[in-house]
């Protein structure tokens, strides 16, 4: 186990080398996933504050700019056209350049900081990033951290987006290697590590997390932040998602996680990749404002922002700014 060093001041960074790993072991992640629970915080928030203000949080807008129609089966995803007839979720044409940075000049006016563009690919045709690219340079021309999530990516692709200054892209994993082929079956796990290879080595920031509540066991949780926490690098944003059961779709009747396994889930990302913005992502509307408390105090410090997360429904702003003032946080 990392020995945890003493508390610093807050916004000061103290690294030393059991922080920052690259070889964590299963051993040792189930191992601080059964720390009691005021233990597990107290390490999650002593090394979150060596790396962040521990009042900050970052704010994410994510837009769906092409809905639907993904040939990919992942059980959790209405956007799956295999679902389609159950779920009545129509396919929509890649959005105007125009309304994507429209919405992307009011998503700073609301106080985002980074802007996410989703469009539901298994992998984007190299004539479909001709859009994208001048949605990045605009978006970016805003003053807007720009992040994509399009499915797979060749090499050149992800060069091509980093020439065009993409600054973020996000794949996920969804969960551990053992777990994931109940979840997909039409693309590998590997397939998932050869794109975040491609994206790194383009000089991307890696964007990489995965879903909790889909039936996977405590192990696979475990598993799937070893997998993140053992890259390479670390991913710089690490969203853990609550899944958001829609009707339609293989897991709409999935039994609820326990929320102090999320919080869990969310400190024990914490400790295992310090450095690395952990992100609220999807289910925030299903939680309590105390959970969402305890994900801040373990060690949150993003979230999306915004009334829609691609198909799923997201807190109101106002109700997410109603609760920062309370908690004594305020936006990055």
């Amino acid at each position: 186990m990392a020995n945890i060093p003493e508390m610093t001041p807050a916004g000061t960074v103290d690294p030393g080398p059991s922080e920052i790993r690259q070889n964590w072991t299963m051993a040792e992640v189930l191992e601080l996933f059964e720390l009691p629970f005021s233990d597990l915080m107290f390490k999650a928030q002593t090394l979150h504050r060596r790396y962040f203000d521990a009042n900050e949080v970052q704010l994410s807008q994510l837009l769906s700019i092409k809905t639907g129609g993904c040939p990919e089966d992942c059980a959790y995803c209405p956007q799956s056209a295999k679902y389609k007839k159950d779920t009545g979720l129509d396919a929509a044409k890649l959005m105007d350049v125009e309304k994507v940075v429209a919405d992307a000049r009011a998503a700073k006016a609301a106080g985002a900081s980074r802007y996410c563009m989703g469009a539901a690919w298994s992998r984007p045709k190299d004539k479909d990033l001709d859009q994208v690219v001048e949605m990045v340079k605009q978006v970016k021309a805003l003053g807007l951290e720009t992040c994509l999530t399009l499915g797979m990516l060749e090499k050149h692709q992800a060069e091509r987006l980093k020439a065009a200054g993409l600054d973020f892209y996000n794949h996920n994993i969804d969960t551990s290697p053992e777990y994931y082929s109940e979840i997909i079956t039409t693309r590998t796990f590997q397939d998932r590590l050869d794109t975040l290879e491609h994206v790194r080595n383009a000089g991307l920031n890696v964007c990489s997390g995965g879903i909790v509540g889909m039936g996977e066991a405590r192990e696979d949780r475990a598993g799937m932040l070893k997998t993140l926490a053992t890259l390479e690098t670390h991913p710089q944003s690490v969203p853990i998602n609550m899944l958001v059961k829609v009707k339609g779709t293989p897991l709409a009747e999935s039994e609820d996680l326990d929320p102090f396994e999320y919080v869990r889930t969310i400190a024990v990302a914490r400790i295992m990749m310090p450095a690395s913005y952990v992100r609220l992502s999807a289910g925030r509307e299903a939680m309590s404002d105390e959970m969402q408390a305890l994900c801040f105090l373990a060690g949150a410090n993003s979230i999306f922002y915004g009334e829609k997360l691609l198909t799923t429904p997201n807190p109101a702003s106002n109700k997410d700014m109603e609760l920062f003032e309370r908690l004594g946080i305020y936006p990055k």
